[in-house]
């Protein structure tokens, strides 16, 4: 484990494990599958073929084809930037979610919802433009007020004024529910997180936004690295602090605004994937930003799989069941964090 960047044969095992979990969940769900019907329908799908009959076609290709990819793409981006704010922060506890930010773009997408807000020519645009721009917002906000009380930035600040905050935007989401009149319901099972109707323009959104935004923040493992030392480590080593930690702070705000817009708030999912994954591979981040888009998306799409089965016919919402895992976590994660500077302390 002591390798300094993920290996061709790293990369082939993780896509493979992808493969299989992603073939599992397409095919078992209310009504399960058979694999060979899965793989030959998107065999058909893919080189424009008809589809023999017998084969759960709209099953497969219209329903759940399209949300297992959107899960998957979701939850490696949420892990990526998870993995990319406690770099950067050097915060075991900081996420989306923790921090407010997945609040706050769940607060400007519901806004485009009920004012209408939308570009004729862009699908999904207004939603998706409000998220991005009321998660960079979020962040900033949430780390002015943390640093005017705290200018050393702790952990428990920055995660205390992310509470706060969270508490005050769900208000506003009730004060917003109250007055959405028939969209209500809509606003009210998207927040709690949900990828059922998600489809494949969505799906190369969220493919689109991990290439850009994604691709930034993993040619910043180098100054991660550093980040995660000390700013002033990072700055002895020519790092340009300001440029690297406001492009940063960008492009995580903007890809977890795109996920939010697309399946609404999924608690925790930034904050339980790096965690265990540096647990395995370790704090170079040259090696965790990889490896958490890899098991972001395993572990999500499990997720979503057991909303599914759990309560067969029925469905959970994802967030419900992300947030019952991640709550444990982070409990876990806060403990570990506590006694380990008491012990440093002592």
């Amino acid at each position: 484990m002591n390798r300094q960047r993920f290996c061709w044969y790293e990369y082939l095992f993780s896509l493979a494990a992808v493969g299989v979990v992603m073939a599992l969940c397409v095919c078992a769900g209310s009504v399960n599958v058979p694999l060979k019907d899965t793989l030959t329908a998107i065999h058909c799908a893919i080189w424009g073929l008809p589809v023999p009959e017998g084969i759960s076609k709209s099953i497969i290709l219209t329903v759940r084809l399209p949300r297992v990819i959107c899960v998957a793409l979701s939850g490696a981006a949420l892990a990526l930037c998870g993995a990319a704010m406690q770099g950067l922060l050097r915060n075991p506890l900081a996420d989306g979610s923790t921090l407010g930010v997945s609040s706050g773009a769940a607060l400007g997408a519901a806004l485009s919802i009920v004012l209408g807000v939308a570009f004729p020519a862009l699908p999904y645009a207004g939603s998706v433009v409000m998220a991005m721009a009321f998660a960079f917002g979020s962040l900033m906000l949430i780390l002015a007020l943390a640093y005017s009380l705290d200018a050393a930035l702790s952990t428990n600040t920055i995660i205390l004024v992310g509470v706060i905050y969270s508490m005050f935007v769900s208000s506003l989401m009730t004060l917003l529910i109250t007055f959405a009149g028939e969209k209500m319901k809509t606003i009210t099972f998207w927040t709690m997180g949900s990828l059922a109707s998600s489809n494949m323009r969505q799906a190369l959104l969220l493919l689109g936004s991990l290439v850009v935004f994604g691709g930034y923040i993993l040619l910043r493992s180098r100054e991660l690295n550093a980040f995660a030392l000390s700013e002033d480590t990072a700055r002895h080593l020519g790092v340009d602090v300001k440029k690297v930690k406001l492009g940063l702070m960008i492009a995580s705000s903007a890809l977890i605004g795109v996920c939010v817009s697309v399946g609404g708030t999924i608690a925790f999912a930034g904050l339980v994937v790096p965690h265990m994954t540096r647990l395995v591979v370790g704090p170079n981040h040259r090696r965790l930003l990889p490896a958490s888009i890899f098991s972001g998306g395993i572990f999500l799409m499990l997720c979503d799989l057991a909303a599914r089965m759990l309560l067969r016919p029925r469905e959970l919402p994802i967030g419900v069941v992300t947030s019952l895992i991640g709550a444990v976590v982070f409990v876990a994660i806060f403990y570990r964090s506590r006694r380990g500077g008491a012990g440093h302390d002592a």
